[in-house]
């Protein structure tokens, strides 16, 4: 019997150890990690499923954060360790571009999700379409995925392309306030240039000035307002937007080289009621 009960303990230890040896590239996660998410789509090839998540469960012309994960087709496993990248593209009648986006990352804190940034600087129409194209590898085999995807036009000007005065082709979009309120709100803009059709990079070292204003209301302005500059760990330009009222704002911008030559925009005064480089915010 002894015999027996320690042969029973080896096989068990064996057992167990196996178990802890599986490949560690893939989960069935035991909680909902995407708590908090909408889900916007699905894009699959034969192998894996891309499950899109963001806050609003749709994609939209200006910034967009997109948390995602991968599902093994043929286990529902989810994949814990892919090296990802990402490709949007917008097919146009005589063209096509990508735009701005940063890399893919893993979500800090979880198990199975990625995400990124992606700046749609226009909206899919009846005859022109984005669509996103993913590669990846998982256990050292190489993937790709393309699918169509739905971008919706944005009822407010949150980005805007221009040429500078330098003659270079500049995108400026906002990224927060995200939910802006009767305060001091934190703003933050990112300000890329078209390097080529499908590479637009971020601009470093410029300044920006700021100027809200309520247009309905006389356009009068707000207090404590500050400026914005870059930062170190993100690349965006961060200041102070005072909202004073809730309604309709037009925030009026200035963008400045390092050596302080306006590349766009102009300053508000009595004859000139806005800027010719503005975002919107209504709430």
């Amino acid at each position: 019997m002894k015999i027996l009960k320690h042969v029973a303990i080896l096989v068990l230890s064996i057992s167990l150890f196996s178990c802890s040896s599986d490949d560690n590239s893939s989960t069935q996660i035991p909680i909902d990690e995407t708590a908090g998410l909408q889900k916007i789509q699905e894009i699959s090839n034969e192998t894996h499923t891309f499950e899109l998540y963001s806050q609003s469960g749709s994609l939209i012309q200006g910034y967009n954060h997109i948390t995602f994960s991968i599902k093994d087709k043929k286990t529902n496993a989810y994949i814990k360790d892919a090296k990802i990248s990402w490709l949007p593209i917008m097919h146009m009648a005589m063209m096509e571009h990508s735009c701005p986006k940063s890399a893919v990352t893993k979500t800090s804190d979880k198990q199975t999700l990625y995400e990124g940034d992606i700046i749609f600087q226009m909206a899919e129409n009846d005859t022109e379409y984005w669509d996103l194209t993913l590669t990846y590898t998982v256990n050292t085999i190489s993937y790709t995925v393309t699918d169509i995807i739905k971008v919706q036009a944005s009822a407010k000007r949150t980005v805007s392309s221009f040429n500078g005065s330098d003659g270079v082709r500049y995108l400026i979009a906002s990224i927060a306030p995200q939910n802006p309120k009767v305060a001091t709100n934190d703003i933050s803009v990112g300000v890329y240039k078209m390097q080529d059709m499908m590479t637009f990079p971020v601009v470093n070292n410029l300044k920006i000035k700021m100027d809200p204003r309520m247009p309905s209301m006389g356009n009068h302005g707000s207090p404590n307002n500050t400026d914005l500059t870059q930062s170190t760990t993100d690349g965006f330009y961060n200041g102070k937007l005072s909202l004073t009222m809730t309604g309709y704002w037009k925030i009026n911008l200035q963008l400045l080289n390092a050596s302080n030559d306006v590349l766009k925009g102009e300053p508000v005064t009595t004859e000139n009621p806005a800027s010719s480089l503005f975002l919107e915010i209504e709430f």
